[in-house]
């Protein structure tokens, strides 16, 4: 295997994490068309559009969650496939050194982050071999978000609001109708979701993923599959999910379809679903020299459009300014809807951090403090940090803490997406504090509101799981769990589920 093979692939991982195909730019283009001005789904559309050409221009991470890189690769017959994971592991540890994958390979025993996105099951590498020349290497990074939304129903079965879902392409129907209902914004709607009909349970995952290197603008080569995704697509966006959940006309950007044969005994229905910021890519590479022929999904001799207009996001004067640390009464005067802007330091915390505070006292004073619920992309700056990539990860992975956290410490603020449950809901009421959603995916954009890195705690966490002490200025937010008991996610929720029931019965 040529040398140039490593190359080749840390070019192809490091466009995939920075800048968005074609098809993805396009359908994002056209969700954002069809939205309602002015409302929180089409504020959301904006500074997602904005994040998308930020990371392009910059050469940064769309998202700082840069995912499970998964590799599907095509060789010659006789290339030595042992070299080639090696060269693809290489590949994969230098773009994380260069900051263009975040470190996400953690021992599943240990906690322990090998910092280099290496470890056992880390990346995932499929090889098969074809008989042609050239090696095809396609690369999809699908953050743990969207990871956690994936859904798999095994038939018949009952399912809230659809009634029961039998062994028929109807009741397929229904099973990708409640996986994206049920995955609201907690997944970055509006996103993407490939399917499998059949298979066992492993291979019918693997298939429903495989099924996300299509692009969104084919046609299933199967009609009735063709006929099921249009279908879809042409129901799904009535649930009224919007961007990240804020209501809205866009829910759903592509819906994939696949089948496999399956055991007598079980019908599986397996969903894969992927955020907006769908980063998939793929290069044809000499199979002599390895240098790259030509690119999958894109054609680099055709300029790309501008997601965003000059002005991008837009203040509308309205917007609440707020610097830390924050009061009772400025937060008990906030309510669902407020656009707010916070200035001064924050504090990221995840799983660990809430996992640590529940046992041991925090590292800092958090009485008043914003907790951002955030795994940054960091770099070394002489002898601090800088900030690359700083987008919200999602929230519900914390409501077992959540509660205890705010009541015990005095938190006032709770930055990160998809919202949070009841028992957070009934702590921010009865404390005094509130949950502020972040733009999911939006990791450019937050980053330049980040003007530097006062410190870090509890390192020893590994970098995306520390504590950073970051000082913000402008960091724009929405309010959607408010002190006064309102959660806009419930009602979001709420209604999704009415215009869900309302599609079962309209096939009933």
């Amino acid at each position: 295997m040529a040398s140039s093979f490593r190359d080749s692939v840390l070019t192809l991982i490091v466009r995939t994490s920075t800048d968005l195909p074609p098809d993805v730019r396009a359908a994002m283009t056209a969700a954002k068309a069809a939205e309602t001005p002015g409302t929180q789904s089409a504020q959301a559309l904006s500074i997602i559009a904005q994040n998308i050409d930020q990371a392009a221009e910059c050469e940064g991470a769309i998202c700082q969650d840069t995912g499970m890189p998964t590799f599907e690769v095509k060789a010659p017959v006789g290339a030595n496939q042992i070299v080639m994971k090696q060269e693809i592991r290489d590949a994969v540890a230098e773009a994380t050194r260069r900051g263009k994958l975040r470190p996400n390979s953690v021992d599943s025993i240990t906690g322990d982050n090998s910092g280099t996105n290496l470890g056992p099951g880390t990346p995932i590498v499929h090889i098969e071999q074809w008989e042609h020349d050239d090696i095809e290497v396609k690369l999809i990074l699908k953050g743990g978000g969207c990871e956690n939304m994936n859904a798999q129903y095994s038939l018949p079965a009952d399912l809230a609001g659809l009634g029961r879902a039998d062994r028929t392409l109807e009741g397929v129907r229904a099973c990708i109708l409640h996986a994206v209902w049920q995955a609201q914004g907690k997944g970055c709607a509006p996103g993407a979701v490939g399917v499998c009909v059949g298979g066992d349970r492993t291979s019918g995952y693997v298939h429903a993923k495989e099924q996300l290197f299509r692009t969104l603008d084919d046609v299933n080569p199967d009609p009735r599959l063709a006929q099921l995704e249009a279908s879809i697509m042409g129901e799904v966006n009535r649930l009224g999910i919007g961007a990240m959940g804020f209501g809205g006309r866009t829910s759903l950007i592509g819906c994939k379809i696949g089948a496999l044969n399956r055991l007598p005994a079980s019908f599986f229905v397996s969903v894969a679903y992927d955020c907006w910021a769908f980063r998939r890519l793929g290069v044809v590479l000499d199979g002599g020299t390895s240098a790259i022929k030509r690119w999958l999904y894109r054609d680099p001799a055709t300029p790309v459009a501008a997601m965003a207009d000059q002005a991008g996001f837009q203040r509308t004067g309205r917007e609440v300014a707020l610097r830390t640390p924050l009061t009772e009464a400025q937060v008990r005067a906030l309510h669902v809807g407020d656009v707010v802007l916070v200035s001064g330091r924050v504090y990221t915390g995840r799983d660990a951090v809430h996992a640590y505070l529940m046992k041991h006292e925090p590292p800092v004073d958090l009485r008043g403090s914003v907790l951002y619920h955030c795994g940054p992309v960091v770099a070394r700056q002489g002898e601090g940090w800088t900030v690359t990539a700083a987008g919200p990860t999602t929230s519900i992975r914390e409501e077992p803490y959540q509660a205890d956290i705010i009541r015990r410490y005095g938190v006032r603020a709770v930055v990160g997406k998809g919202g949070m449950g009841a028992k957070t809901l009934a702590a921010l009421r009865d404390a005094g504090a509130v949950y502020l959603n972040a733009i999911g995916g939006a990791a450019q954009f937050y980053a330049r509101a980040i003007d530097r890195v006062e410190g870090v705690s509890l390192m020893e966490f590994g970098t995306p799981e520390a504590m950073w002490h970051l000082h913000v200025t402008d960091f724009p937010v929405i309010v959607t769990m408010d002190a006064h008991g309102r959660s806009l996610h419930t009602d979001i929720e709420q209604a999704s589920a009415a215009e869900l029931a309302a599609l079962g019965a309209a096939r009933a």
